[in-house]
């Protein structure tokens, strides 16, 4: 499954983004759609923004709750991220991801190496969308 994010620019501190992440192929049933950032230009872990699941089962780190809001449109395969109210602490680049609906759950950290995040729990990792918040 090939994914492809898209919505990121440059936004202004207390303002809102939208990201997309469209999908090949998804089925809903059998998996999750994730969001994870790596601060930019940085050899930083990637760190899990939120997720959502089929089981209406939805995940936000501390840092976004209450801001960020991730859906799903399953007819269009598309998943996206709300970014409301951001920060200049949420500047990063910002990945989609796909993993099985069974366990193991979300890792909450992916390692990086070379500036790389290991994604070998994951099903699909796209190219990443940068935001970048000014103020």
């Amino acid at each position: 499954v090939q994914v492809v994010e898209s919505g990121g620019g440059t936004v202004q501190v207390g303002g809102s983004l939208r990201l997309s992440c469209t999908a090949s192929e998804f089925n809903f049933g059998d998996s999750d759609m994730g969001w994870y950032r790596q601060v930019s230009g940085g050899e930083s872990d990637c760190e899990l923004v939120s997720y959502i699941s089929s089981r209406s089962t939805s995940y936000y780190a501390d840092s976004v709750k209450g801001r960020f809001t991730v859906s799903i449109d399953n007819a269009k395969n598309t998943g996206y991220l709300q970014m409301s109210s951001v920060q200049v602490e949420d500047t990063a680049k910002y990945y989609c991801a796909i993993k099985s609906a069974l366990p193991p759950p979300w890792p909450e950290r992916l390692q990086s190496r070379g500036g790389t995040c290991l994604t070998r729990h994951l099903e699909s990792w796209g190219q990443g969308t940068l935001v970048t918040v000014v103020s």
